[in-house]
């Protein structure tokens, strides 16, 4: 993930934290969506716009939905124990899932979220490869 993230980084691109998560899945995993599919996060950068949950976090839930959700979500055998595992690990990493918290902590100039969108990902990227085989 770390490789993809980065890719979809630079200013061809312009893309908001979530929509890095997102596409950067889609690419890992083919998860086959189109250009509409990507406005679901949209609304998730910036923490909701306010500062709330980290868009990373929530975009991250998206491709845990999308990779383990085959019908309804009680349905899944694994989605309560990776999204537990997946906020488990950030907040263990990074202290937190608050947006404004996180930004004060880690955003800089020069790369703005860059280092905790790669971390976000690494650790989805961990859940995943911990749950795909269930």
């Amino acid at each position: 993930m770390k490789d993809l993230i980065l890719k979809y980084n630079g200013n061809d691109y312009d893309l908001s934290c979530s929509e890095m998560i997102l596409h950067a899945a889609n690419e890992k995993w083919n998860l086959k969506l189109n250009d509409s599919n990507f406005k679901m996060v949209a609304p998730f950068s910036g923490g909701f716009y306010t500062e709330d949950v980290c868009g990373i976090v929530t975009a991250c839930l998206c491709v845990l939905g999308i990779l383990f959700t085959d019908g309804v979500a009680h349905q899944s055998s694994v989605m309560k124990d990776s999204v537990s595992e997946f906020i488990a690990l950030f907040n263990e990493r990074l202290s937190t899932i608050n947006c404004k918290v996180l930004k004060k902590s880690y955003r800089d100039e020069q790369f703005g979220c860059r280092d905790i969108i790669v971390e976000g990902g690494v650790i989805l990227e961990e859940v995943v490869n911990n749950h795909q085989l269930k």
